[in-house]
């Protein structure tokens, strides 16, 4: 089946929105919306991005997902059978839906580690690095990230879904994603109760300590809400852009690695080959020696401290 992905027809409109949001905001709105210097590292990482990603996503496509689909799911007389029996999936509705629907759990699973697992941060931190929150931070995307992120969402073609669909799926997850990184949409109401909108997605940005770690759904907030990482905006505490660790420039070569000379310098800090591996594949602030903390004890501090004032 020939199937478009849709992010050929989203990047130009990508550019569009940046512009249009750029315009009202500095003619009418907030001058200190957009930062000239910021936003030019942001579209230099996106166009890095997208040069990069349209060559790994071919080779992911082709050697990775289709390579899965193939030997999970040979040809037994003409028709694709899944190895544990079952007809490999047509292009129903449904099945889109479904395909939708399990694409939307990959990517809260795959957004989730890039938030839990340091080596995974250091690539995602990019997207985080900017202490603006607008269209132009949504394309400040790492380049790293694309070289595992198929991973994540290969055993959706392992059960029998075309390769193909779960690009597109992967397509409209990213325009969703996209529209999220603007202040100028407030609460939805109803839709607050399923979707991921863009209140929830300035919360996930924040660097407020109430705030971090949370969100980490792509349209739906049903498995934030399922494993405990949903957080609502109380419009009553400021927001604070960025990260604890920014890459303080706009060097886009600084903005991509600065974390991963965080990684190393810390491994230095401790002989212990456990503590070098947690430097590594652990939580981000994890240390061997409590100087820096993750963001669980500096949570649990807090709430030991308020117990003990009352």
């Amino acid at each position: 089946m020939d199937i478009t992905n849709p992010l050929v027809y989203g990047v130009p409109c990508f550019l569009g929105f940046i512009a249009l949001e750029l315009s009202y905001s500095k003619a009418f709105d907030n001058k200190r919306l957009y930062k000239w210097k910021d936003l030019i590292s942001s579209l230099s990482l996106g166009v890095g991005s997208a040069i990069l990603g349209a060559l790994l996503k071919t080779v992911s496509v082709m050697l990775i997902f289709n390579f899965a689909y193939d030997l999970f799911n040979p040809l037994v007389d003409g028709v694709r059978t899944n190895i544990m029996g079952w007809k490999s999936f047509s292009y129903a509705w449904y099945i889109w839906g479904i395909c939708m629907l399990l694409d939307d759990f990959s990517y809260y699973w795959f957004h989730r580690q890039n938030h839990m697992v340091r080596l995974f941060w250091a690539a995602h931190i990019v997207h985080h690095s900017s202490d603006n929150f607008n269209l132009g931070t949504a394309v400040r995307n790492g380049w790293f990230t694309l070289f595992y992120k198929p991973f994540f969402y290969v055993w959706i073609v392992v059960i029998g879904f075309p390769p193909e669909m779960l690009v597109v799926c992967l397509g409209i997850e990213s325009l969703w994603q996209f529209q999220l990184h603007t202040q100028y949409v407030k609460k939805l109401g109803f839709f607050e109760k399923f979707l991921n909108t863009h209140t929830m997605h300035q919360v996930h940005h924040a660097q407020n300590i109430e705030y971090m770690d949370k969100n980490h759904g792509g349209i739906l907030n049903i498995f934030d809400r399922v494993f405990g990482t949903w957080k609502e905006l109380d419009e009553a505490v400021a927001i604070k852009y960025g990260v604890s660790t920014p890459p303080n420039s706009y060097n886009i070569f600084i903005i991509l690695t600065h974390e991963y000379k965080n990684i190393w310098n810390d491994i230095k800090k401790s002989k212990k080959w456990k503590d070098k591996l947690m430097y590594v594949f652990g939580p981000p602030g994890w240390s061997h020696d409590n100087s820096t903390k993750t963001i669980k004890q500096i949570r649990l501090e807090l709430t030991e401290a308020t117990t003990k004032k009352n």
